[in-house]
């Protein structure tokens, strides 16, 4: 099941963005790609839902569980097997008998997770992409204005010459480094949620 984005058209045209009718299902593309970079470097969904994953049981007591703020966890079993002498403490599962014995094990975990409401930060970041992508997809007939391009880093006019050079970038859902770190120490999870229902 593929995750709502984490901002809408709305969203765009409240921060002043004018769609055409036409382009609306180009936005509707950016706006999911620019939600999944995101999303993956927050190491979270953001938006609330309900997720099932499976991991290795560890050896412990505690099982870390991912994409943070966990709201409820609705059904855990280990190997197949339902149990329910668990409890939920600070986004991790405690369980005396611990989570695999002598053998390695898999726990499957059903939880109710992410923020009610997505961040004005985020959405706002989350546009901002969606308006690049979509101001170079404008930029030229066909949408060849999304193909990685060098921008001019120096020119002289004497003898002309021009000097190309590139940020790095492919393009405008590539986020930089300090929001990756940002959305990192805010959600603090790297662990993939395998399913949503």
């Amino acid at each position: 099941m593929a995750l709502a984005p984490l901002a809408t058209t709305a969203d765009l045209e409240a921060r002043g963005l004018t769609i055409d009718p036409s382009e609306t299902t180009v936005v509707g593309v950016y706006l999911g790609v620019a939600s999944a970079a995101v999303r993956e470097a927050a190491g979270a969904v953001i938006s609330r839902i309900t997720s099932t994953f499976t991991v290795e049981g560890p050896a412990g007591q505690w099982l870390t569980l991912p994409s943070p703020p966990i709201v409820s966890v609705a059904s855990v079993s280990i190997d197949g097997r339902p149990v329910t002498d668990w409890r939920l403490r600070s986004e991790r599962l405690w369980r005396a008998a611990g989570w695999s014995g002598c053998e390695p094990s898999e726990v499957e975990v059903t939880q109710t997770h992410g923020l009610a409401e997505v961040p004005e930060d985020i959405v706002d970041l989350v546009c901002r992409m969606t308006a690049a992508a979509l101001v170079a997809y404008r930029s030229e007939d066909g949408g060849e204005g999304l193909a990685a391009g060098k921008e001019v880093t120096s020119e002289r006019l004497g003898d002309w010459a021009v000097t190309y050079g590139s940020d790095g970038r492919i393009t405008e859902m590539d986020l930089p480094q300090y929001w990756r770190n940002r959305l990192a120490a805010r959600f603090g999870s790297s662990v993939t949620v395998l399913r949503s229902r």
